[in-house]
């Protein structure tokens, strides 16, 4: 039982995988293919140095989060904090979630006023920070 359910599983899983995917035809006789469009994620994580107040931390809080406010590159944002049962969270509390269109507007968001201006209020509060960029498939 147990191997006949590994097989079936293993040939839905390679079925799926051999689907065509849908091509609109063209009056031209030209085939096009119907592709979704990526989006650039930007996700930054903080962990607070032992030494910053709740304010400080309400502070960095809220700087970030009027960034998408002032740099309208910024087509997406969520944050939060962290809620995980795992305790795998290394002292990292803040998860900051940011999409791109492209990486040419997340290499301008990098240096844009407004973001510096946010490094210099967070910079002293940030003990540890991990970027992670990635596209969308």
């Amino acid at each position: 039982m147990k191997t006949a359910l590994s097989t079936l599983c293993l040939i839905l899983f390679l079925v799926g995988f051999s689907i065509p995917t849908h091509q609109p035809e063209s009056t031209n006789n030209v085939k096009t293919t119907v592709t979704t469009s990526s989006k650039l994620r930007h996700v930054v994580l903080f962990k607070f140095k032992e030494t910053s107040t709740e304010a400080d931390i309400k502070q960095v809080e809220e700087a970030f989060n009027a960034l998408p406010s002032k740099i309208d590159l910024i087509k997406g944002y969520e944050w939060g904090t962290n809620n995980s049962p795992e305790g795998l969270n290394k002292g990292l509390t803040h998860c900051y979630f940011l999409t791109f269109d492209s990486e040419e507007d997340r290499d301008a968001y990098l240096p844009h006023p407004a973001h510096q201006a946010f490094g210099a209020v967070a910079g002293p509060h940030i003990a540890d920070v991990v970027v992670v960029d990635y596209w969308t498939k």
